[in-house]
C-alpha cells in the first residue's frame, strides 16, 4: 500500500479524501460501490467498514482519475442508457442522457407513422458503444437494426454490448453510408449521433479523456459529418423514410438546412432534458 493510500482505512476515510480531492460524493460512493462489490445503499450504511490493502491502492487511483476529468463510466466500466446498461471503455464516448431524447423519438415513429411496415430497416450512424442502435433494438423488437462505426475498437465494444444483452443487430465498419454494400437495404429510420463539436470549441478541454475522433470531425466548423450523412441519406432511405440527427445546441439551423436541401420534407426538431434543441429530422418523399 502507498502512503496515500494509507490513510484510506474505512469506507468514511475514503469519502474524505474525495472530497479533499474534489470528487463528488456522489461519484466516490459508486466508486466505492463498484471496487467493493457492493450496492450503493450498503456504502451509505456501513461508513467504518474496513478496506483491503489492495481495495485502498485502487480507490486512491480511481480518486484521483476522476479528479482528473475521467468520466466515471470509464472507471466502473458501464453507463446505463435508456434503461439498458452499457460497458464502456474509452475507445467510445459515455452515452449522454440527451441522446435519449433520439431514441424516444425514434420509438415514436417506428410506433406511428412506422407503425405498418411488418419489419422495418434501422441503421445507426457512428455507433460508438452501440447505445442508439441497441436501445431501439430493445424498443422495437421486430425492427431489422443495423449500426456501423469507422473504429474496430468502438465496433468490439458495441458488438460485446449486444451479445450480453441478447439483442440483434448487425454491425459494419466503415465511413459513414460508405461501409454498407450496395445490396443493404434502404432503410425506412437512420439515426446519427455524429461528431459535431467544432474543433476550436472550449468545452473540448473538459472531454480530453474520451476519443476525439468522436467528438470533433475533420474540418473546423463541426458540420462537417452531418453534412455527409445527410448528403449520402436520399440515395440510402426507403420511400418516405426518416433521418433523424443529434447535433449541437446551436446548430438545428444549420441541419435544417441541410435537410431541406437534400430534399427531405417534414423538417422536425426536439429538444433534449435541458431545453437545449439537440435533434433535427426530415422525412424523404414518397
Amino acid at each position: 500500500m502507498n502512503a496515500g493510500a494509507a490513510s484510506l482505512r474505512d469506507v468514511a476515510a475514503v469519502l474524505a479524501a474525495a472530497r479533499a480531492l474534489g470528487v463528488d460524493r456522489l461519484d466516490a460512493q459508486l466508486l466505492l460501490a463498484h471496487r467493493l462489490g457492493r450496492a450503493r445503499s450498503w456504502v451509505l450504511a456501513h461508513p467504518e467498514a474496513p478496506l483491503a490493502d489492495a481495495d485502498a491502492d485502487a480507490l486512491l487511483a480511481d480518486l484521483r482519475r476522476r479528479a482528473d476529468g475521467v468520466p466515471l463510466a470509464y472507471l466502473t466500466g458501464e453507463k446505463a442508457f435508456h434503461r439498458l446498461v452499457l460497458r464502456v471503455t474509452p475507445a467510445v464516448l459515455v452515452p449522454r442522457p440527451d441522446t435519449e431524447t433520439l431514441v424516444d423519438w425514434a420509438l415514436e415513429l417506428l410506433a406511428g407513422p412506422l407503425a405498418a411496415r411488418p419489419a422495418p430497416a434501422v441503421i445507426d450512424l457512428g455507433t460508438g458503444s452501440g447505445a442508439i442502435a441497441l436501445a431501439v433494438a430493445q424498443g422495437c423488437p421486430h425492427a431489422r437494426v443495423h449500426a456501423l462505426d469507422c473504429s474496430a475498437e468502438a465496433l468490439a465494444v458495441a458488438r460485446a454490448n449486444g451479445e450480453r444483452l441478447g439483442l440483434a443487430v448487425r454491425w459494419w465498419r466503415g465511413d459513414w453510408w460508405r461501409a454498407l454494400p450496395e445490396d443493404a437495404p434502404r432503410f425506412d429510420l437512420a439515426l446519427a449521433n455524429p461528431p459535431y463539436v467544432a474543433a476550436g470549441d472550449p468545452h473540448l478541454a473538459a472531454l480530453r479523456h474520451e476519443p476525439r475522433g468522436a467528438l470533433v470531425p475533420p474540418g473546423t466548423s463541426g458540420l462537417e459529418a452531418i453534412a455527409a450523412i445527410v448528403a449520402g441519406a436520399p440515395a440510402r432511405l426507403a420511400s418516405g423514410g426518416w433521418l433523424l440527427v443529434e447535433h449541437g445546441h446551436d446548430q438545428g439551423d444549420a441541419v435544417a438546412r441541410l435537410l431541406a436541401d437534400a430534399g427531405l420534407r417534414a423538417i422536425g426538431q426536439r429538444r433534449d432534458l435541458g431545453g437545449q434543441l439537440r435533434c433535427t429530422a426530415g422525412r424523404g418523399p414518397p
